[in-house]
This record gives structure tokens, C-alpha cells and sequence, in this order.
């Protein structure tokens, strides 16, 4: 299996919504390692894994959770770094 990485940069109101519990969520059950936090554009998030989950938790944070109104998703492909050991959320 080839691995994959994309950093996602999601605007909008997607702070003060449990976006990032919403994001660590979607990584442990899909199998992707990374970590989100809050940036002064939104919410950031590196994730690590199979190209194919990577491109389905882009899919839920163009949704996001029930709160978050999603204005734009930046994405930027990346190689692989295989840094990370799990999901983290960064406060």
C-alpha cells in the first residue's frame, strides 16, 4: 500500500465548533496519522495514510460537524514523512 500525505487547511466558522474533535475522530476510525490545530486562517490539519482514507476525511471536513459552516478546503499533497505515530490534537 501506498502512503500518502495532504495538508488541509479548512475557512469558514470552523472554530469554537468541535472542529478538531470532529477531525481526530474521523482520523482514529479511518486509520490516518497527523495531528489538527487552530491557525489564524482556520483549521489545519496534516494528515499521514492511505491515499484513499486521506480522500475520504477530506470529504467530512468539507462537511465538518453539525455547527461548522465551511467556506473553502485548501489542500496540498505531500510526500509521506511517516513522523507521526497516531492522530494528536495541538491546543
Amino acid at each position: 500500500m501506498a502512503l500518502y500525505a495532504a495538508k488541509v487547511v479548512v475557512t469558514g466558522k470552523v472554530q469554537d465548533v468541535s472542529f478538531r474533535s470532529f477531525t481526530k475522530r474521523n482520523a482514529d476510525t479511518m486509520g490516518l496519522k497527523g495531528f489538527v490545530r487552530n491557525t489564524d486562517r482556520g483549521v489545519e490539519a496534516v494528515i499521514e495514510g492511505d491515499k484513499d482514507m486521506i480522500e475520504a476525511m477530506i470529504e467530512a471536513l468539507r462537511s465538518g460537524p453539525e455547527r461548522a459552516v465551511v467556506k473553502d478546503v485548501d489542500i496540498e499533497w505531500r510526500p509521506h514523512s511517516g513522523i507521526y505515530t497516531d492522530f494528536k490534537v495541538i491546543y
